[in-house]
């Protein structure tokens, strides 16, 4: 079976819906998932946007996420911990949890990506995406990925 990732508000490469995004209320999109490799002790979550005017921006960072769960619920919480397991990192908006799009202008495309990863990560400090992935690099098994833009 493929390690696949998708959503219930958005599918692959169409526009995500107002209320997961700062216009509205600014609340993450439920994700599922499917095909988690059997050796995977944890999984990490991103979303980032590539076309950001200064560079990538990252919207979201979720890790130590349970392998045997098969998804997040809508509007996950700020904060570090979950409910049911992971932990949040800090975001470009410099908030601990999600930020949803927020482009100044033109349409933009986000990036939710899913690693299956072979260990568990330990902070003192909520990381920012840079540091999850240099402390996956070498343990990753694999990858799946969802796309969906953003216009205002």
């Amino acid at each position: 079976m493929a390690f696949e990732l998708t959503s219930p508000a958005f599918e692959n490469g169409k526009p995500i819906p107002i209320r997961h995004t700062c216009d509205g209320e600014d609340i993450s999109p439920a994700l599922e998932w499917s095909g988690v490799p059997d050796k995977a002790t944890s999984l990490v979550l991103i979303c980032d946007d590539p076309d950001a005017p200064g560079g990538t921006f990252d919207h979201w960072i979720v890790y130590n996420l349970p392998p045997d769960i098969d998804g997040l619920g809508e509007g996950i919480a700020l904060g570090t911990a979950l409910e049911g397991g992971g932990n949040q990192g800090r975001n470009d908006f410099r908030k601990v949890g999600y930020g949803g799009p927020c482009p100044p202008s033109g349409t933009h495309r986000y990036y939710f990506t899913l690693y299956a990863v072979d260990g568990t990560l330990d902070y003192t400090e909520p990381p920012g995406k840079q540091a999850v992935l240099d402390d996956i690099e070498d343990s990753v098994l694999g990858k799946a990925q969802l796309m969906g833009t953003y216009s205002r």
